[in-house]
């Protein structure tokens, strides 16, 4: 049995080829000055907003964490004595 050989490929083949490529190439482009068009738009808070935020967060994980542990103590100190009254 002898083998087919395939038949080369045309012009027109080999040039789809090159403007597929051509055209990932300038998707990957625009996507790139797009991007840094859509970065430029971006406002920056201030060092006194950065901080009066951050601020305000720790207060309130504070705030946050004492409230947990007296209803932690609560909890805790409300079964101790259910076990007491249970023996």
């Amino acid at each position: 049995m002898a083998e087919e050989k395939k038949p080369a490929e045309t012009a027109k083949a080999v040039k789809e080829k090159k403007g597929k490529k051509n055209v990932a190439f300038k998707k990957i482009g625009s996507f790139f000055k797009e991007l840094k068009s859509e970065v430029s738009k971006i406002v920056w808070p201030s060092a006194k907003t950065v901080v009066n935020n951050t601020v305000t967060v720790l207060v309130v994980a504070a705030i946050c964490s004492v409230f947990i542990g007296i209803i932690d103590w609560i909890f805790k100190t409300g079964v101790a004595l259910l076990m007491e009254l249970g023996q």
